[in-house]
Order: structure tokens, then C-alpha cells, then sequence
């Protein structure tokens, strides 16, 4: 049996950028429209060449060598995605092969929830076998969205986080929290590309390849099952919201963030987010932020670290470590 400790990370995000300004101009409405109602100004978005792969990709590369591992020591890949590559295989077949990873790979597809979904599998994982792992969070939705959604449009930004865990006596994880309600499955959709309708002529005519969302039960569901979530992983580990260090949020919608702030009573000065210059990223939007204030200094031994997120479908989960871990 085994705990984990985070022994490296990395994020690649597209060099081209987006902003509110430019953004509004093609939708016909004003930078201010956009920042007031989601609180970005700018997103990455791929160019050319550019895919859900290639950023995890590199991604993945920039956390084996912070962690001083190649893809041989992995033993596990996940990749948490809603934009795959193609169909099949799965985007981890093709992480899996530009890496060099030794051992198995799945993808996780909950969403915007998939990072804390794959934290949570890979801690599984290693109390089974003590063995390194490589979890990527990445998505291109600026590809899934029709560009004349004003409502999508204004959120989605593409990029990719990934974090190495490596075998620890001690345990990361504090406590931790994961749920679903598959009714809520038509608040953020894509309705053609699977079984149930499959790709034609008309249906891309239609645009139902394209992402939709129902922005009004996205919010309230988002902000109902985060508070729920991140209460229940407080209350299992024995702590309150005064005693977590970092607020590490899925970068949805500053309005959703703050919203959560105020109904679990998370202390705003606490809070991780790069939203205004990203968007939301979906799967990597944790991972991201993750990295950031890793990079930045900002986190230390024994801090609280709360990661929570919400997802299509609707999924969502929280998790609290203890950086750097404590005995079990």
C-alpha cells in the first residue's frame, strides 16, 4: 500500500491569443459585455497543427522533467479529456506513443471534472501499485464551439496540464469527494458525432457537432453541487474552510467561482485562478492553476490545497491534499 506525493508538472497552452476586445468586435458586442459576465480577457485558442494531443503532449513532457522521469518509469497514463483526439482510440494512445510511456493508458471524459476524476482514479491506483503516474488534463473546445455562440464562445479557451505522482510513505490526500447526476445531461451537449447520431451531412448542416449549453441550469447546478462537494470533502477530513490555504477552482466563470466563495464561506484571498487569461480550459483548467502557483512559489509544505470542480453530464469532485503529506 501507498501513498503519492506531486513530483512534477507542466502545462502548454497555444500561443495564439484571443482577447475580449477582438472577440466582441466579431460578435457584435463590447469587450466590457464579455468581462462583466465571465470575468475573461483573453483565452488561448490552437492554431494550425495543433490539437488536444499536442498540448498534452507537451504538457506531459514539461512534467517528466520536472518530476526527472521519462515516459519508461510511467506505469499508468490518464488523460482527462472531453475534446479527444479523434473517436478512437482513445487521445491516450497517441500521449502514450509520444512519450514512450512503459505502462497502460485510459482516457477519463467527466468533463470539466476530469482532473479531480483522475487524481482520485491515480490514488487508487497507487495504493495498488506503487509505481509512477502521469495524469494530463487537456481540451481544445475553442474546436467543439460554433463561433457565432455568443454564450460559449466568450468561455472557452484550449490547454493542457499534467502532473507526475510518484510513490510516498506519506498520504496526499486528506479527503476527497466525487459525484454525478446523469439527468442533467442536456445542459452542455454535443449531440451528433456518437451511436445515438452518428456524423452526417445534415447533421453537420444542422450544427450539431457543435457544443450547447443551457447556461442558466449550468450555473445553478455548477454552484449547487461544488458547494455540496467541497462541504463533504471539509467535513471527511476534519477541517473548516478557515484552515485550507489555497482554493483551486475549475476555471469556469468568475461569476460560478464567486458564487461558490460566498455559499461555503472559502476566504476570496485564498483563491487560485488565471481565468482572465485563459478562459475556461475544461480538464486543464486545474492542472493549469495547479502548475502557476506551483511555479510562482506560491504553495508550501503543508498547505491545504482544495482542487474542486463541476462537469457536463453534470459530474463533479473535490479533493483536499496536504502538500507534501502526512504520515499514515
Amino acid at each position: 500500500m501507498s501513498g503519492f506525493e506531486i513530483a512534477g508538472w507542466g502545462i502548454s497552452v497555444p500561443d495564439q491569443v484571443l482577447t475580449s476586445t477582438e472577440l466582441g468586435d466579431r460578435l457584435g458586442v463590447g469587450e466590457d459585455w464579455i468581462v462583466s459576465r465571465c470575468g475573461i480577457n483573453e483565452r488561448r485558442i490552437v492554431e494550425d497543427g495543433q490539437t488536444t494531443a499536442s498540448l498534452a503532449i507537451e504538457a506531459g513532457r514539461r512534467a517528466l522533467d520536472k518530476a526527472g522521469l521519462t515516459g519508461a518509469d510511467i506505469a499508468h497514463l490518464i488523460v482527462a479529456t472531453a475534446t479527444p483526439e479523434q473517436l478512437s482510440p482513445a487521445t491516450s494512445a497517441f500521449v502514450h506513443t509520444a512519450l514512450g510511456i512503459a505502462g497502460s493508458a485510459h482516457d477519463v471524459n467527466s468533463e470539466c471534472s476530469g482532473f479531480v476524476y483522475s487524481l482520485v482514479t491515480a490514488a487508487g491506483l497507487m495504493m495498488m501499485d506503487p509505481r509512477p503516474i502521469l495524469i494530463v488534463g487537456s481540451d481544445t473546445h475553442s474546436l467543439t464551439v460554433n463561433p457565432e455562440d455568443r454564450d460559449l464562445s466568450i468561455l472557452v479557451g484550449d490547454g493542457a496540464g499534467a502532473v507526475v505522482l510518484t510513490p510516498s510513505p506519506d498520504t496526499w490526500i486528506r479527503a476527497w469527494n466525487l459525484g454525478a447526476d446523469g439527468s442533467k445531461h442536456d445542459s452542455l451537449k454535443v449531440v451528433a458525432g456518437g451511436s445515438r447520431m452518428p456524423t452526417t451531412a445534415e447533421t453537420v448542416a444542422q450544427g450539431l457537432h457543435y457544443a450547447k449549453i443551457n447556461g442558466n441550469e449550468i450555473y445553478l447546478n455548477a454552484v449547487r453541487f461544488t458547494v455540496r462537494t467541497v462541504k463533504q470533502t471539509l467535513e471527511q477530513a476534519k477541517v473548516t474552510v478557515d484552515d485550507v490555504d489555497h482554493i483551486i477552482p475549475h476555471q469556469a466563470n468568475i461569476r460560478i467561482i464567486n458564487s461558490i466563495l460566498s455559499h461555503t464561506g472559502l476566504d476570496p484571498a485564498k483563491l487560485v485562478t488565471n481565468l482572465d487569461r485563459y478562459g475556461n480550459t475544461a480538464s486543464a483548467s486545474i492542472p493549469i492553476a495547479l502548475a502557476e502557483a506551483l511555479d510562482g512559489g506560491r504553495i508550501n509544505n503543508g498547505d491545504l490545497v482544495l482542487l474542486a470542480g463541476f462537469g457536463a453530464g453534470m459530474t463533479w469532485g473535490s479533493v483536499l491534499l496536504e502538500w507534501g503529506g502526512v504520515s499514515t
